[in-house]
């Protein structure tokens, strides 16, 4: 057997109990086929999947029936074969209660699969065929986050995967679903680290387990005896099965604030994903189920349950022998970084790795928070070394300038600040809050430069069509100019060599058309313009009146003084005209 390689220590980190023992008493066990299943579009971190079927449409087990809207995305797939009774807003395992959209399938009971289509040889096919049958199969991080596993495994070109680690630390209390995992599904697990291994190409593979697991580390070291990958034993010690923690304890590398693990060379997944992309590759089937841990002082049979993605949280509570009238809490994921559920009608998703019926005394209320005494306990306890103190104080001021200087974004709220503060400040609502705050603001403002941008693309654009037009529109006068041009020199030499003696009237004529009125002129033709208008008024006032006597009296001066106005014009005309 392979030496222990050596380990490292993480700062802070802190002891809760343990709780683990009374869930793994009964192995792994099937629930009933719910008679409904509610498939939440959006299971992961990224775009919400796109619906390929309405209601009234017959389904199989592990047909597609919403597709990915984009790379950070994942397709779902039918848990069982059945009819699609709605489609629209659903209960949703969320701490704010409020729905989301959601496929619901009602079962018809037979549970009847789609033909599937494994891979015979895996080794035979390049990464990027293995990574298409990943993303198809619609598999996301099991561990908690979510991550759409495709892209994780997509590395950039410079990024050189040396070590792949996969997380089987579960070091959070009561949670218990990859200890049984390991238990009953070790050889799967370590085939599908083989599809990983083949798509990344890693000189090491490390799988980091917890000490307080013997039968998972015995049962992880029998499958993985023959390949060549390494099962770590570590300290328990919360939280060392968070990303960054697990890469520290196991290379003693520590991710760069900010970066990700394939900065430095590394890339972690979890036991979870690995069985999920057994299941993708050697079996053909998607990911349509998930190992839960249903746990906590309120069931009568705490147990593991391999559950449908889907099934209601109620289904799965009256499984496990729910005794209603001492539910205090009912909390998803553990009781350090788990949330409250306020709707058990809500399903299962992909990243429920935990169903806590808590009661009062399993997990009371926290007492009122008390001002900070500086102890600085919460900094001792920290494992990613920030000051919770000061991050407190900036969120309470939502300063959020000096919460990204102190590195906000490092904290992975674990709850180890807010466990040993002896204030019982929720430290980790703060940091959550701050958090939500910055990547609002930091959204307002990309969709206000974007909008900036595409004003501006569009001024460009206005500015180019109208310098466009401008030249076309010169084009065109330059085109008849030269047009109209040769049109009055043709016509011009048409008329010299039809009658070249008539040259000189023509200029003649063209010349007297040219000419101009003298001032004298212009002053006797606006003095016969009046008298005539005066005349033509007078006129059509006797025609309206022919009884009026007074315009009847100055017609005819009124039509004398026309007649010598018009006459001056004229002879002022004729003699100029010589």
């Amino acid at each position: 057997m392979t030496a222990q390689p050596r380990i490292w220590d993480i700062p802070g980190g802190i002891h809760p109990p343990q709780n683990k023992a009374q869930s793994t008493a009964r192995g792994l066990e099937q629930p009933p086929l719910p008679e409904r299943l509610i498939l939440p579009l959006l299971q992961h971190i990224g775009n919400r999947a796109e619906p390929l079927v309405k209601p009234g449409d017959q389904v199989l087990k592990g047909q597609v029936i919403a597709t990915a809207s984009g790379l950070f995305s994942c397709p779902v797939h039918a848990p069982t074969s059945g009819t699609v009774s709605a489609l629209g807003p659903a209960p949703y395992p969320h701490a704010s209660g409020l729905a989301e959209p959601a496929i619901i399938i009602d079962s018809d009971g037979e549970d009847r699969w789609i033909e599937a289509q494994p891979v015979a040889d895996y080794r035979s096919l390049e990464p990027l065929a293995l990574l298409d049958r990943i993303r198809d199969a619609g598999i996301s991080g099991l561990g908690g986050a979510g991550f759409p596993t495709a892209p994780k495994l997509a590395a950039r070109p410079d990024h050189r995967i040396d070590t792949l680690i996969i997380n089987g630390a579960e070091c959070e209390p009561y949670i218990t679903s990859d200890d049984m995992t390991m238990r009953h599904r070790a050889p799967q697990i370590v085939a599908g680290i083989e599809v990983l291994m083949h798509i990344l190409q890693p000189t090491q593979v490390l799988i980091g387990i917890e000490d307080n697991k013997p039968e998972a580390i015995a049962a992880m070291r029998a499958a993985a005896e023959q390949h060549p990958m390494q099962v770590v034993v570590i300290p328990t010690k919360y939280p060392s099965g968070g990303e960054k923690q697990l890469i520290q304890i196991l290379t003693g590398k520590e991710v760069p604030s900010g970066g990700l693990p394939a900065d430095i060379g590394l890339l972690c997944h979890n036991i979870g994903t690995a069985l999920a992309v057994h299941d993708a590759v050697l079996l053909g089937r998607p990911m349509i189920s998930r190992i839960t841990t249903l746990t906590g002082a309120a069931l009568t049979r705490p147990t593991n349950v391999e559950a449908l993605i889907g099934t209601p949280i109620q289904d799965l509570l009256s499984f496990a022998g729910l005794r209603p009238e001492q539910l205090y809490r009912l909390v998803m994921g553990g009781p350090m970084m788990g949330f409250t559920l306020p709707d058990s009608a809500a399903p299962i998703i992909k990243t429920s790795n935990c169903l806590l019926a808590a009661t009062h005394d399993e997990l009371p209320p926290p007492p009122p928070a008390l001002p900070c005494i500086r102890c600085g306990l919460c900094a001792e306890a920290c494992p990613a070394e920030l000051l919770p103190q000061q991050l407190h104080w900036f969120a309470l001021g939502k300063d959020h300038e000096q919460l990204q200087r102190h590195n906000l974004f490092d904290c992975i709220e674990c709850g180890a600040c807010a466990y040993v503060c002896p204030s019982s400040i929720p430290l980790v609502q703060y940091f959550r809050a701050g958090k939500a705050e910055i990547r609002a603001i930091e959204q307002q403002h990309s969709r206000a430069e974007q909008s900036r941008l595409r004003f501006e693309h569009r001024q460009q654009r206005l500015q180019r069509e109208a310098e466009q037009r401008e030249r076309e529109r010169q084009a065109r006068a330059e085109k008849a100019a030269r047009a109209k041009a040769a049109r009055e020199a043709q016509a011009s030499r048409q008329q010299t060599e039809a009658s070249p003696a008539a040259a000189p009237d023509l200029a003649r004529i063209q010349s007297r058309k040219a000419s101009t009125l003298s001032p004298e002129q212009k002053q006797l033709k606006v003095a016969a313009a009046t008298a005539r208008m005066a005349l033509q008024r007078a006129q059509k006032q006797l025609a309206a009146n022919p009884d009026n006597t007074d315009l009847q009296a100055q017609i005819p001066g009124l039509e004398q003084a026309f007649a010598e106005a018009q006459q001056a014009f004229e002879q002022a005309t004729a003699q100029e005209a010589p």
